[in-house]
């Protein structure tokens, strides 16, 4: 799949090591990448859009390929406009699937120039999520295993001024 472009969204808030393993995965597969962090007026998030795409650069910064942006708005526009061929999603279970699917068919048909490619997560990050990676920070437990050296203290400095 060489000389193509992919677009990797999510919302990562904050992004785990199992972001980053989908997205370095996509790296090695397409010419480049773009990690769209998106806006999900469906959840709370800790961190804003610009903090997040931060944090995703300080973590990747050997992926040369790869771009980092925010976008607020319908993915398949986004990936006809900046002529992406394929929607990267990472699968960390088969509850992730309906809704991943159901995600694919819409994109293909406001898209029909883009494919939807599943990648299954590693088996050490199978239960991860972010969500999971905030509850644990905001009980004060180890992070350290779940989220990049680069942004594990930016995370618990986050946590901690919620509190």
């Amino acid at each position: 799949m060489k000389n193509s472009i992919a677009i990797c969204p999510g919302s990562f808030d904050p992004v785990t090591n199992g972001h980053l393993d989908i997205i370095t995965r996509a790296a090695n597969m397409f010419d480049k990448v773009i990690v769209v962090v998106a806006y999900n007026a469906n959840k709370k998030h800790c961190f804003t859009p610009d903090e997040r795409v931060e944090m995703i650069k300080k973590c990747i910064p050997d992926l040369l390929n790869v771009e980092v942006v925010h976008f607020d708005g319908l993915l398949a526009s986004y990936a006809a406009d900046c002529g992406a061929t394929a929607i990267i999603k990472g699968l960390r279970a088969m509850s992730d699937f309906e809704y991943e699917f159901q995600m694919a068919l819409t994109n293909k048909k406001l898209n029909p120039n883009v494919e939807t490619l599943f990648l299954t997560t590693d088996a050490q990050n199978m239960y991860l999520s972010s969500s999971m990676v905030r509850q644990i920070a905001s009980m004060n437990g180890d992070i350290s295993s779940f989220v990049p050296e680069a942004i594990r203290q930016d995370i618990i400095d986050r946590i901690n001024s919620k509190k």
